[in-house]
């Protein structure tokens, strides 16, 4: 893919499915509370990172260009 990402999760929608961890276990973590957490703010694009958004119950997960702020997931309609 060559791209980076920016990775967003939105914590006030999440519900600590874990799907996320268990799509891309080296991009998201689960916290004491069961919120999940990006491992890091920026990342490598990657098909672990895009199928642990699209496969988010609820869309808590952001993924943009790290240089451009541009969409990937969700993608703009």
């Amino acid at each position: 893919m060559g791209d980076r990402w920016r990775v967003e999760v939105d914590r006030s929608v999440c519900i600590g499915s874990g799907l996320c961890v268990a799509s891309a276990p080296d991009g998201f973590r689960l916290d004491s509370a069961r919120q999940s957490h990006p491992q890091a703010e920026e990342a490598d694009a990657s098909e672990a990172l895009l199928a642990a958004a699209e496969s988010c119950p609820v869309e808590a997960i952001t993924l943009r260009l790290a240089d451009t702020a541009d969409p990937v997931f969700p993608p703009e309609d």
